[in-house]
């Protein structure tokens, strides 16, 4: 049954038992939402399509047309080997797929760069400057983009000039609703969805930094840090937030006019102390230790510790763990270049200037200094700096312990003060990411690989979550969100690696037929070598001819396109830099590109006569060019959504493994999510070299890497060597003008030089590209095709025998002679490939420009004809018999294979092979909605969830706390539970004003539910032993004045407040492996006036002193049902 099935056709009335909770249309509240129309729709198609293909295998188009084919031995094994295909990876738990990964080409300009998670909602930040948002029950649903979870995006963000608006961070601040994000053109924005409308509201902008916002966090006293370029770290108090969310819709313009001065500039005040330029690399990462109200920065390979109340600085220290006194750093020079430390030097006056020579040399220095910043930014960022070490990610733990990843995959446990415990090598991969929850901790590598480890780091868990690096995590919803380089979006359950990954994968796998779809595709394969000619048009369509109107996908290689010492010297030169293509090599893809429209043109006015649709248009959707290699893909427009992710890459083999006369280009690209490489090549010449040939394939199939040109030298070292080899590289070719008439070899040595310092470098990224085994990155393909001029030969004939044979067409005698296929048979050369029977004559050699059998080659040498131009191919078939499925995802055929002996315009005769494709793939939105049918109904599942997301009972000692001249008390947490820890973490709700009548005003909560700065709460997180009690210490801190900033700098304004003040604390209690929490609710009691406290308040508790008895503690399952409780309350 076609695939295609329109999805507004109607169900079938009698629909089968399996779909009848799909097609109900009552709804039952208490039931999980149904799927719509159109995922049932698929559902039933796919069930048919199963059907048809399991009860009528005979059937399948695949073997009505298909050409006999001959296997090449050596396959399956070794780096020869099939990669392993499954429905879900064996050694991989069951994940969610938000977002699955989108075609590269479809994401310019629009990336996600971050995520960020509340307790309702998934956010992410794009390259565009919008957001989006995913409502966490909503993750099983059915969305509209490319079978992603549903969300809502905001409007791209317009720069206005002032450069990109990317999103780099965000920051979530759950108690007032709002989301932060930091972005590159330095503005910091809130976002907040409006419950009524689902949309949008208008957010909140200013201009927070020069540079980029790198990283915040809100603190534990619920302020805003940003970190920037230069170690430049502002603080935008809570207050001044509160101000700028009271605003109206119509005051929302003052935003940038309220915040743009009211920051608290770190580098002022620690300038004032003593403490001059602690930081000078970019803050890359900041991070709130709400356990002991701290706060972590990082610069590239040092950390500064700072007070989350006071905001002083408390200690400076490298990644070694040594410290840097006051001493040490005031011998470093200041290399901030931030508008504030500039305009310190602009404001002197003019008179100031010229009373002495002090203006000049203050000016010398600051150009001094300003050259040293940039060559100090472009040493950290470039790669001068030891980037092996270089501080990458920062998490806390429950425990309290400070985990940082780096470069090189290193891990080192701190303590909160600052003391490294323990590094830890896990992975040679960079950490890029760091997230806990409950007792683990998930690692992310740019290898795309995570691992979860517990709280002393020994590991729990490894699999490969992406196919590209893991960027960031998340955490809401019982699920780890992953996000990917590639823009992909992965849930992992917190529980994993556990018992319930078994009960999803068997479920899963169960279920397979519900959410494959298999595709039908037609590929069009040619080689021609060329022989430095130009084609006319006719030629190429002759080539091509009628076929094209029938393929979705048309992949063309040619060989020898321009050659010349000189042109192959150049070749190689523009290599280095990472430059290719030439003007005759373009003027081949416009050439076929008119060709190609042309047939099309011309089909497409056939078919309107008829009055039957046009045909669709092919479009060029990659090259690759090295030397005189050439490789293109046209893709037909209704193809394009579904074809995507190419790459490039090249190998020469010729003139020691550096000049691009020999060798290969490559193309890799994702359609349908499967991985097709196809591979152009043009091995080693003449009859003996049956060797060099076999060695020039497994060279390519090596050593062929699909990585980007941008990553060569990208590190600072690389650029430096890289810089050194041009200035070498232009000396050389300078001494060759010299010497140009002694010898040409000399440019072929130097560009054979420059090449292979490359190819090196290429070299060193394709090891770090390949798997976890070493495996070479085209077996990771699901289907290969090798085209091009193989030069294999004609063994044991003579030129008048093989014209003799050719002439009776008699090819049989001659296949029994060709060299390919002699060493496909001894498992020599193409190990595991295919090649249809071949029927065609040879296509070499001929006289350019005559027609016909007659044509081969009439000259003194008389080269002997031969099958120098084939196509071969390997899908994921491990037998001849097997079928398309999940297991088995690409199952090809040969439908047509032959030459076109008309095209006279080279001595070779191009060739094509014509490919019948079946693909198996996964519809993502359907598997998710399946996911989610499995978590919400599995009683199995549900039991052993419910087992686990058990919470602990836990009794505070108090609900009520009475503090005045700053009193201290202790406040008991006990665990009921003999078997589970219980994990705890202390917020505050709400502060407000007692008023002259005893009532409390409302409870405004601060910026993530942070404290009052007048309370500090020690621990506010840890973990109870089962049976065992914590204690948290209840401090009041005299606090009575409030500082205001203007441009970073106080001011002189002071303003006494001694009224009583209460705070609402809620101890959220929860297992290992659950996120909802039983919430003790706790008044905490500023009194600063000196009435005396009535002994009896309304709730009947006895005061006796600071610490009254334990009253009743109530249970609140979410933090909004706290928060919806704690705006009807009123003071006791």
């Amino acid at each position: 049954m076609n695939s295609g099935m329109d999805p507004n056709d109607d169900i079938p009335n009698h629909s089968p038992r399996i779909f009848d909770r799909y097609a109900s249309s009552s709804f039952d509240d208490s039931q999980p939402p149904y799927p719509s129309l159109h995922s049932t729709n698929r559902r039933l198609d796919y069930m048919i399509q199963f059907l048809d293909r399991n009860l009528l295998p005979q059937q399948s188009s695949r073997h009505k047309s298909s050409m006999p084919e001959f296997v090449a031995k050596g396959g399956g094994q070794g780096i020869f080997a099939l990669p392993e295909r499954k429905p879900l990876h064996p050694n991989r738990p069951p994940y969610l797929e938000v977002r699955p990964h989108p075609l590269r080409e479809t994401q310019f300009g629009c990336f996600l760069k971050t995520i960020a998670c509340t307790d309702r909602q998934l956010w992410a930040g794009g390259e565009s400057g919008a957001v989006r948002v995913w409502e966490l029950k909503d993750l099983y649903e059915e969305g509209e983009e490319a079978a992603a979870a549903p969300f809502r995006e905001s409007l791209a963000i317009s720069s206005n000039g002032t450069g990109d608006a990317a999103v780099i961070c965000i920051v979530q601040d759950v108690g007032n609703g709002v989301v932060w994000s930091g972005h590159r053109d330095g503005k910091i924005r809130g976002w907040k969805i409006d419950c009524e409308s689902g949309g949008f509201k208008e957010g909140w902008c200013w201009q927070a930094h020069r540079g980029p916002v790198l990283s915040m966090v809100f603190t534990s006293y619920g302020d805003l840090w940003s970190g920037s370029e230069g170690g430049n770290i502002r603080i935008w108090p809570w207050e001044d937030i509160q101000n700028a969310l009271s605003l109206t819709m119509e005051e929302r313009h003052m935003t940038s006019l309220l915040m743009g001065r009211s920051f608290i500039d770190l580098r002022s005040q620690i300038a004032v102390n003593g403490f001059s330029s602690i930081l000078n690399s970019d803050i890359k990462c900041l991070l709130s230790d709400n356990i002991r109200a701290k706060v972590w920065s990082s610069g590239y390979l040092s950390f500064a510790l700072w007070d989350a109340r006071t905001r002083d600085l408390l200690k400076v220290f490298n990644i070694d763990g040594q410290i840097e006194n006051r001493a040490d750093l005031s011998l470093v020079p200041d290399f901030s270049v931030e508008d504030e430390i500039k305009m310190k030097v602009v404001t002197s006056t003019k008179k100031e200037k010229t009373q002495s020579s002090f203006g000049f040399f203050q000016q010398s220095r600051n150009a001094i200094m300003g050259a040293a910043d940039a060559v100090r930014r472009v040493a950290a960022k470039g790669g001068f700096v030891d980037d092996s070490r270089k501080i990458e990610a920062l998490t806390i733990t429950i425990d309290g312990m400070i985990w940082v990843g780096c470069a090189n995959g290193l891990l080192i446990q701190w303590d909160g003060n600052g003391n490294r415990i323990q590094d830890i090598q896990l992975h040679s991969s960079a950490v890029l990411c760091l997230c806990s929850f409950g007792s683990k901790i998930w690692v992310g590598y740019t290898s795309g690989i995570v691992h979860t480890l517990d709280l002393d780091g020994n590991k729990l868990g490894e699999w490969v979550a992406h196919n590209s690096s893991v960027l960031t995590m998340a955490t809401g919803a019982g699920y780890i969100y992953t996000l990917a380089k590639h823009g992909g979006i992965r849930g992992w359950s917190i529980t994993s690696p556990g018992a319930l990954d078994g009960i999803l994968y068997s479920e899963l796998t169960a279920k397979g037929f519900l959410y494959t779809r298999i595709e039908n595709l037609t590929i069009l394969t040619g080689t021609w070598n060329v022989g430095q000619g130009r084609a006319s048009k006719s030629s190429l369509e002759s080539w091509l001819h009628s076929a094209v109107s029938d393929v979705g996908i048309i992949v063309i290689g040619l060989q020898e396109v321009e050659m010349g010492a000189g042109f192959l010297a150049m070749s190689a030169v523009r290599e280095s830099v990472g430059i290719d293509g030439s003007a005759i090599g373009q003027w081949w893809l416009d050439m076929i590109d008119d060709a190609l429209h042309d047939m099309m043109e011309r089909k497409s006015k056939g078919l309107m006569r008829k009055q039957l649709h046009p045909l669709r248009r092919f479009e060029r959707a990659g090259s690759r060019q090295l030397a005189g290699m050439l490789i293109a893909v046209w893709v037909k427009d209704n193809l394009k959504p579904h074809v995507g992710d190419i790459d490039a890459s090249a190998v020469p083999c010729g003139f020691g493994r550096a000049i691009g006369n020999k060798g290969a280009v490559g193309l890799r690209l994702r359609v349908y999510d499967k991985i097709f490489c196809f591979v152009n090549c043009h091995f080693a010449a003449h009859l003996e070299a049956v060797g060099r040939r076999n060695a020039d394939f497994d060279h390519v199939y090596r050593t062929m890497s699909f990585g980007r040109p941008s990553n060569l030298f990208n590190a600072g070292a690389g650029m430096v060597l890289y810089l050194l080899f041009c200035c070498t590289l232009a000396w050389s070719i300078y001494l060759f003008w010299l010497v140009y008439k002694s010898s040409l070899l000399l440019v072929l040595s130097i560009a054979a030089g420059a090449s292979s310092a490359v190819q090196m470098a290429r070299g060193a990224n394709a090891m770090g590209a390949q798997s976890v085994e070493g495996m070479p990155e085209l077996s990771e393909a699901d289907m290969i095709v090798f085209l091009g001029d193989f030069n294999y030969r004609l063994d044991d004939v003579s030129y008048d025998e093989a014209r003799d044979f050719i002439s009776q067409r008699s090819f049989d005698w001659l296949r029994e002679r060709d060299q390919l296929r002699t060493e496909m048979e001894a498992g020599n050369v193409f190990q595991g490939m295919r090649e249809a029977a071949i029927t065609f004559a040879p296509t070499y050699k001929f006289d350019k420009h005559v027609a016909g059998l007659s044509g081969y080659d009439s000259g003194e040498k008389k080269r002997i004809p031969a099958w120098c131009d084939r196509i071969l191919y390997r899908d994921s078939r491990q037998t001849l018999g097997s079928e398309c499925s999940l297991e088995c995802p690409v199952v090809s055929s040969v439908s047509q294979y032959e030459s076109c002996m008309d095209v006279t315009d080279s001595d070779h005769k191009p060739v094509i092979c014509i490919f019948s494709v079946e693909i198996a793939h996964i519809d993502e939105s359907v598997r998710r909605q399946e996911f989610g049918d499995i978590v919400r109904s599995n009683e199995e599942f549900r039991c052993k969830l419910q087992e686990l997301c058990k919470i602990p009972e836990t009794i505070v000692s108090t609900n009520n706390i009475l503090l005045q001249n700053q009193d201290t008390s202790i406040l008991r947490i006990t665990n009921k539970c003999k078997e589970s820890i219980a994990l705890f973490e202390i917020v505050c709700q709400g502060e407000s004003t007692i008023k002259d009548d005893e009532q409390a005003s409302y409870h405004h909560p601060r910026g993530s539910f942070g404290l009052p700065r007048w309370l500090q709460v020690t621990p506010a997180a840890g973990i109870i032993k089962p049976d065992h009690v914590a204690e948290v210490s209840v401090h009041l801190e005299a606090f009575h004045t409030q500082e205001e900033f203007v441009n970073g700098f106080p001011q002189n304004w002071w303003c006494e407040d001694d009224r009583d003040k209460e705070a609402i604390l809620v101890v959220k209690a929860h297992g290992r492996y659950t996120m909802e929490t039983r919430n003790h609710r706790i008044r905490v009691r500023h009194c600063c006036s000196a009435k005396k406290i009535d002994p009896k308040p309304r709730d009947s508790v006895q005061v006796q002193g600071n610490r009254l008895h334990r009253a009743d503690y109530q249970r609140l399952s979410v933090s909004s049902d706290v928060v919806d409780h704690l705006r009807r309350l009123h003071s006791p």
